[in-house]
């Protein structure tokens, strides 16, 4: 059977179009209008899915043609939309890079697998005429793909507005959905892995964050078409309704807890990873980095990435937490630690000159870099059996980040996984192990693996039975 999902893609000619600033606007514009908006992200993305969550008042999940299969995808997209009015799907870099010259995993690529039309905004600073020979090519570069309409960032004027409206309708058949006066700044600050999380934002233009989301959705109403665009989504075809659901469940619930961290410091958890966990049978209960409160007693923990570094002396003070993640590891819990959560694991984490003492469970630091270290799409192959993935698993997620290993020349490191494609720890290493703790730069999705949750849930009982 079909149903009826209204939904379109907001794609850009590269990064830094301005198309995160427009989602949001629309996210919050659709909302405050009465419907219930599904936000998406394609790619791997924790900041802009968190703040395009915030957005539409729900939370936002990930779409990726490299993490998953078309079945998944559009499983994903159908279980996620059910219930709601219009589904924002936001693109990544521009509409058809991907990580190849044929473009694969693009924005454009996932707009085909799901038929879903494509609403291009461009910046079209300095450019007037120009701009209707950019949409002209992206209509006739690749077959199989709606564009659909377009929205001009950066608009200069009235009069630029004029010539760029009037050379697209001249020279296009495609419409102008709106166009969008240059800002004097940022509502959003930005930081060095893209926008400030909305944990951090101080509010210093706007007050807060939704002051900030309000602010946005006022120039969306006033610039650009809403009915229109909701039109567009409306025109979407209808998804045929899954064949069986995202996530198979236990046969009981909650027989196991286990903590994971989401706090200021560490919050990168994919919301798929979490409803991966639980329908695996796991009770999970958050935690915090830097709260005082005690931990309670806890079967396994998930320590999910984030800016470690930012809050390097609180966590380090916060000894109380640090010795119950020890404690955990030495009494052979499972730990699943990805990224920043690697750095906690570790001796130290160097930050702005000074040396910050985490848990220990590792016997290397890490320092904080200038420029990433890591990036973009991974592979990783088991090269053994480990609590979270057997012998031989080929996993495949992505690496953002800016800290490197530090002191391992002379230590003896338990690596688990091969890098086939990203960086990993060192030397195209990754997944560090200590008894049932493994740690690593990888960022996976459930869905992409699914036999993570159910064997760290499995680990986790297994620990319980034996203590």
């Amino acid at each position: 059977m079909s149903y009826s999902t209204p939904r379109f893609i907001l794609a850009g000619l590269s990064g830094g179009t301005g198309k995160t600033i427009v989602s949001l606007g629309l996210a919050r514009a659709f909302t405050r209008r009465g419907l219930k908006v599904a936000p998406f992200k394609k790619g791997p993305d924790y900041i802009d899915a968190k703040w395009l969550g915030l957005a539409a008042g729900c939370a936002c999940s990930n779409l990726d043609p490299y993490f998953h299969t078309d079945a998944i995808l559009h499983s994903l997209l159908w279980h996620k939309a059910e219930g709601r009015d219009i589904s924002l799907i936001e693109g990544n870099r521009g509409l058809f890079d991907g990580k190849d010259e044929r473009g694969s995993c693009s924005t454009a690529e996932l707009a085909r697998m799901l038929e879903t039309p494509v609403i291009l905004t461009i910046d079209c600073t300095k450019m007037t005429r120009t701009v209707a020979a950019i949409v002209q090519g992206c209509v006739g570069f690749e077959s199989g793909m709606q564009l659909a309409g377009v929205i001009l960032n950066r608009t200069a004027g009235e009069r630029h507005r004029s010539i760029l409206s009037k050379s697209i309708e001249t020279h296009t058949d495609i419409p102008v959905l709106g166009m969008l006066p240059k800002v004097a700044h940022n509502p959003i600050p930005e930081r060095h892995m893209g926008l400030m999380s909305d944990q951090e934002y101080d509010g210093a233009v706007y007050g807060n964050e939704q002051k900030a989301l309000e602010s946005i959705a006022d120039l969306a109403e006033e610039w650009l078409d809403l009915d229109a665009i909701a039109g567009i989504a409306r025109s979407a075809p209808d998804i045929a309704s899954p064949e069986k659901a995202l996530f198979p469940d236990a046969s009981s619930k909650g027989k196991v807890r286990i903590g994971y961290v989401h706090d200021a410091a560490l919050w990168f958890y994919y919301p798929e990873n979490l409803e991966a966990l639980e329908h695996a049978g796991a009770e999970l209960v958050r935690l915090s980095l830097l709260s005082g409160a005690p931990w309670p007693e806890l079967d396994g923990l998930y320590l999910g990435g984030g800016f470690p570094e930012m809050f390097a002396q609180r966590i380090s003070e916060n000894t109380m937490a640090l010795q119950a993640i020890k404690m955990l590891a030495v009494s052979g819990r499972p730990i699943y630690a990805e990224c920043g959560g690697f750095m906690v694991l570790c001796d130290f984490l160097e930050y702005g000159g000074h040396t910050f003492p985490m848990t220990g469970v590792f016997p290397v630091g890490t320092t904080f870099c200038e420029r990433p270290q890591g990036l973009g799409y991974t592979e990783a192959v088991s090269i053994r059996e480990t609590p979270f993935y057997s012998e031989g698993a080929v996993v495949r997620g992505h690496e953002f980040h800016y800290s490197v290993c530090l002191d391992h020349a002379s230590k003896e490191l338990d690596f688990t996984m091969k890098m086939l494609r990203g960086k990993g720890i060192l030397e195209s290493q990754d997944g560090l192990l200590y008894q049932k703790t493994l740690a690593g730069y990888n960022h996976t999705h459930a869905l992409a693996v699914p036999d993570w949750a159910p064997r760290f849930v499995a680990a986790a009982q297994s620990g319980k039975e034996l203590s």
